[in-house]
């Protein structure tokens, strides 16, 4: 490499830090924001969001940026760059040519805008205020389709909100997709509420001590091999996960009196999300590889530590006793019982509830009405009544109330519109990761019963944590399974698994 291209090398590497730093102090905020921040003091915490979010807007559309990315695209400097930083050329070039197109001026007015949208749905949906709501969302709408229309449509104007979650994903894909898997899963459903053999639920309705919650959570979090030294657990209105480096990775959960495994297997869905974070390779960090390479990869690893593991029989075989001790009294069935009634398949209206099966369904209704969005002109008045019918179509029920009903996510007062399939797509990519762990690790269900999860965290760690974003997710996908993404895997897992519970 010739001592000009090391010079362009190391300045945009300097820059790309920069960024990244950037990103962890708003990272910060945002926690803050979410986790106990006063609510007088939001609306001047959202323009401070907003002031540094757009100094950091403007290091990434700089004119030195994009010539340092030019030079560094020439052959001659491409080609004696490492994989780490022709990857990061790559990507930095990628999001580069999609920010510049945005006006900075309209940028730090959509992060200011979009962070007192997500104080006032914390507000809406405890008091059940959509009107209070609805004049955010439209905003919040108005600047994405603004963002779209300056980024340029592709087939569809959802495509392009797609693209920033899943790389490369389409409605067309999408729609091939979820109808397959649609076509499959009402089927099944249809079996199991027919079955005579419906799981017993009742010793469930009781009142839970939060605190006893909280420390089972703390606990499972360390058998998961989740490092305490470079994280915590909060409280928060919607459970979440915030990567500020591999050594500071924040996940909170919500605690419900009446619910014992609401905030457990929340947890250990965030917790899932976190261990991504933290085992990535030191190479990446201050790299804005330094992350999960898609949100349906993301999520893939947060579904597979919720459900495949959390939810299977091994793993209660070996915690169901631990729980029992922090509620004496409260639990007096059998492992078999509390397995079977953790894992009950019936129409819910809470999407973060729900069972593994009929989750999906609740994804495809999201995806629906963010297609009537964007591609249909459906406004944000529209979406309360969308919502309430998508409801009774799919599921057969309808929110008594708003809070259960459109306002039960944070995603959309935040602008993350096109994030909802990526849950979907996790389910796909973690049944298909799981199938070829229990080719390749030896004794895996064996190790879960045995509480000896370390094993399987270090698996993941090898062949997907570590890259960050160093791989695509078809790259990474590919590499671990053989196979490009099959939906396939994940409706044999639901098969086999509720075949055996409902005894169909």
């Amino acid at each position: 490499m010739t001592e000009a291209n090391g010079t362009a090398l190391s300045q945009f590497r300097d820059t790309v830090h920069k960024i990244k730093s950037y990103e962890e102090a708003l990272g910060v905020l945002y926690w803050d924001l979410r986790t106990g921040a006063p609510r007088k003091g939001m609306d001047t915490r959202s323009e401070s969001i907003g002031i540094l979010s757009a100094d950091m807007f403007k290091v990434s559309t700089s004119p030195e940026l994009g010539e340092l990315l030019s030079a560094l695209e020439e052959r001659s400097a491409y080609e004696g760059l490492s994989e780490i930083d022709r990857r990061l050329v790559t990507e930095t070039r990628k999001e580069y040519d999609r920010s510049v197109k945005i006006p900075p001026k309209l940028y730090q007015e959509y992060v200011v805008l979009a962070s007192q949208s997500e104080n006032k749905w914390e507000e809406a949906k405890e008091n059940n205020d959509y009107a209070g709501f609805q004049p955010y969302l439209d905003k919040v709408i108005s600047y994405t389709n603004q963002f779209i229309d300056l980024w340029g449509v592709k087939d569809t104007r959802y495509d392009v909100l797609l693209d920033q979650y899943e790389p490369g994903m389409t409605v067309a894909q999408l729609d091939s997709i979820f109808g397959g898997l649609r076509d499959q899963l009402v089927p099944l459903s249809a079996a199991i509420a027919a079955s005579p053999h419906q799981p017993d639920t009742s010793f469930l309705r009781q009142t839970f001590n939060k605190s006893a919650q909280k420390e089972f959570s703390l606990f499972i979090l360390k058998q998961m091999g989740y490092n305490f030294e470079a994280g915590r657990l909060d409280e928060s209105a919607h459970p979440f996960a915030t990567g500020l480096n591999p050594g500071d990775v924040r996940i909170t959960t919500r605690y419900l009196e009446n619910d014992v495994t609401s905030a457990l297997f929340g947890t250990i869905h965030e917790g899932g999300h976190a261990l991504y974070e933290q085992n990535i390779m030191p190479e990446l960090t201050n790299t804005t590889l330094c992350t999960g390479t898609s949100m349906g990869i993301h999520e893939s690893q947060s579904r597979f530590w919720e459900n495949v593991i959390g939810r299977s029989r091994p793993f209660w075989d070996r915690y169901f006793g631990e729980l029992q001790k922090r509620f004496p009294g409260q639990l007096d069935v059998s492992v078999d019982q509390f397995y079977r009634g953790n894992n009950i398949v019936q129409p819910s209206l809470i999407r973060i509830e729900a069972d593994e099966l009929t989750y999906n369904l609740h994804i495809i209704i999201r995806y629906e009405m963010e297609k009537l969005i964007f591609n249909g002109g459906a406004k944000a008045s529209d979406l309360p009544a969308l919502w309430n019918d998508k409801y009774k179509e799919y599921l057969g029920i309808t929110p008594p109330n708003n809070a259960e009903g459109v306002l039960q996510d944070v995603h959309w007062s935040g602008g993350a519109f096109g994030y909802f399939p990526s849950y979907s797509l996790g389910n796909m990519y973690a049944a298909q990761f799981a199938d070829t762990m229990e080719r390749e690790l030896e004794g895996m269900w064996s190790l879960v019963g045995k509480g000896e999860l370390h094993p399987i965290k270090d698996w993941l760690a090898e062949r997907i944590y570590k890259y960050g974003k160093l791989r695509t997710p078809s790259e990474l996908v590919q590499a671990v399974t053989g196979k490009p993404l099959d939906p396939q895997y994940l409706v044999d897992y639901l098969t086999k698994k509720y075949t055996d519970i409902y005894k169909l």
